[in-house]
């Protein structure tokens, strides 16, 4: 070929090239998705954006004679406040360790349940045990702390009245006793939240192509190499993405578990006070919501920061899987 003709092609190709389309008239195209979106944008930016506006609250010193804007600056005092208090190390260590070990239990469990739950062939009883694990998750923590009472009761509960006797065990005084109660919030919060989980990873399963299990059946595999070598190695995106959405709520801990459960015990306070029952029980006692707002910005930038740490961290190791 020579080269008036590569020259010519090269021409033709530059002329043939499609102009970029300009935004107004992309959105006289597709008007009617974008009237489609402007419900849910409008609730967005109301919800999520406006309230943004609120962030100055974490850097003013307020009264409610001045209002927000009139208040006075106070600089970083509110968040000095947080972290040079006594008790700001327990409640750090708690939120951060409770919610890692959400993060872990959240995972494990749920996942062993989807995977049994889908080697049931009877759908009728996959579905009966996956409603009942699911209905938990409805429930509100008041109504789940009673069900804690009625095992823990020092008096009339279950434990105290029928198991630890019946194991030859001595009655004890649950709340009152804080090195039980990592396991006992660990344990409700798994059990409040095991059937979300198992529902989506049931969804993944699901999803993957039988042709996978037929060839390994082929091949000879059994069920638990399957399972380590199909099922859990094509549900890895969707385990990054749960994980990495509970990593961004890390600094967030759940109030009405921490908070209702324990039933305000003083003396559990070391092992169930987070930043989010510190922050309530403060601003009950002193009226501050300058403090408040810090905390919540404080959560937020952590979170924010801590997920994008996380997803540049799985993108180096597997794109593939990456969040965005």
């Amino acid at each position: 070929m020579s080269t008036e003709t590569i020259k010519l092609d090269l021409d033709t190709a530059k002329v043939q090239k499609p102009k970029k389309r300009s935004l107004w008239k992309t959105v006289r195209k597709y008007w009617v998705f974008y009237f489609m979106m402007l419900p849910a944008l409008l609730v967005l930016i109301i919800n999520n954006y406006i309230p943004m506006f609120g962030i100055i609250i974490a850097f003013k010193n307020i009264n409610y004679t001045d209002g927000i804007l009139g208040s006075p600056w106070s600089g970083f005092s509110n968040f000095k406040y947080l972290f040079m208090t006594s008790d700001s190390w327990i409640i750090t260590r708690n939120t951060l360790l409770y919610n890692s070990g959400f993060i872990i239990l959240n995972l494990i469990f749920p996942l062993a349940f989807a995977i049994m739950l889908n080697e049931i062939k009877n759908r009728f009883l996959a579905k009966l045990h996956q409603t009942i694990m699911f209905l938990p998750y409805f429930l509100s923590m008041i109504v789940i702390s009673y069900l804690v009472y009625a095992f823990l009761s020092d008096t009339n509960g279950f434990f105290n009245k029928s198991l630890l006797p019946a194991l030859g065990i001595d009655p004890l005084n649950w709340y009152f006793t804080k090195e039980v109660w990592p396991y006992i919030l660990s344990s409700v919060n798994t059990w409040k939240n095991m059937g979300y989980y198992t529902v989506i990873y049931m969804a993944a399963i699901i999803g993957i192509d039988e042709e996978y299990y037929e060839a390994a059946t082929i091949d000879g595999a059994s069920k638990f190499k399957q399972i380590f070598t199909i099922t859990i190695p094509l549900l890895k995106p969707i385990i990054t993405i749960m994980t990495l959405l509970q990593i961004g709520r890390i600094f967030n801990a759940d109030f009405g578990l921490f908070f209702q459960v324990p039933r305000e015990s003083g003396v559990l306070f070391p092992v169930t006070n987070v930043i989010d029952t510190y922050v309530y029980r403060t601003f009950i006692t002193v009226g501050d919501i300058g403090l408040s707002s810090a905390a919540g910005l404080i959560q937020s930038v952590v979170g924010f920061s801590l997920v994008f740490l996380s997803n540049w961290i799985v993108r180096r190791i597997d794109s593939d899987n990456a969040l965005f």
